[in-house]
């Protein structure tokens, strides 16, 4: 029963969500241009995400792993050392290849005089064209698929981790890794779609995406024989979600912008909190 909840769960985290954002971009999003995805994903849903994550990890998956016999130190150690490799991962431009889509080949952000993203101001920058000798987009594809199907392989094991501690926390970590790869998917759709028409585009995130399950079954099996060390893996998992909501996502909205439009990401960040909760509740 647990191994076919993860297995539905991986699979409508990681393909459910490629089409999702591929679903998304079809119908346009309100103060969404299409163009924009390979900079960053649509404000809103950054935010979401970012809300989604946190709650995640810190209503969720902390408690959970502190609630067991593990010492609180140990257990600290282990989200200090996950949130260091996570970043390690980062550099190697394997885990989070969101910086693709905003940065440029050496890894820096462009600024403006006046300290605004510079892109904003830089149209082939902002759709996402390569800057003036930069690597052409095509040639950088496959690296957004290798660095999604390895980023999709470790949401499954994170899933797996937390439906073997509980169902329902399992299921809130899958709406948490749903929502934070939509966001994603719809910039890597964006980019690859310069390079090929959207179908094919759509084929190979999708096969990037079907990597979940198979890390959810990878996951599945080795907690079922690690099941002392469960609580390390939600710590692990906590620092994951942790890192990603505040180093990949959260950046991405810090930018100057009207009263109205901060209001937004703040309900918005708070609309992703409250989902996480609502989800668990009814699953409860």
């Amino acid at each position: 029963m647990t191994l076919f909840a993860i297995l539905i769960a991986t699979f409508a985290a990681g393909i459910g969500s490629v089409w999702l954002a591929a679903g998304l971009m079809r119908v346009g999003l309100p103060g969404y241009r299409v163009e924009a995805t390979a900079h960053a994903g649509p404000p809103h849903l950054l935010s979401l995400a970012a809300g989604a994550l946190l709650a995640t990890s810190f209503i969720h998956l902390l408690p959970e792993a502190f609630e067991s016999q593990a010492g609180a130190q140990e257990l600290f150690a282990t989200l200090l050392v996950g949130l260091i490799f996570f970043f390690l991962l980062d550099k190697a431009e394997l885990w989070h290849h969101g910086h693709e889509h905003h940065r440029d080949r050496h890894g820096h952000e462009h600024y403006g005089r006046d300290g605004h993203d510079a892109s904003a101001h830089d149209g082939h920058e902002a759709a996402g064209h390569p800057a003036r000798g930069a690597a052409p987009v095509a040639s950088g594809g496959w690296a957004v698929l290798t660095g999604d199907s390895v980023h999709c392989f470790g949401d499954g094991i994170l899933i797996a981790s937390a439906f073997m501690a509980d169902l329902r926390l399992g299921l809130v970590a899958a709406l948490a890794v749903l929502a934070h790869e939509v966001p994603h998917h719809i910039g890597d759709l964006a980019v690859l779609g310069q390079s090929s028409n959207r179908r094919v585009a759509l084929v190979k995130v999708s096969l990037a995406g079907a990597v979940t399950p198979l890390g959810g079954l990878t996951g599945w099996w080795l907690v079922d024989r690690l099941q002392d060390y469960l609580p390390y893996f939600l710590a692990v998992a906590s620092s994951s979600f942790v890192y990603v909501a505040l180093a990949d996502l959260i950046p991405q909205l810090q930018k100057r912008l009207s009263a109205r439009d901060t209001a937004a990401q703040i309900a918005w960040l708070v609309v992703g909190l409250g989902m996480v909760t609502l989800v668990s509740r009814m699953a409860h």
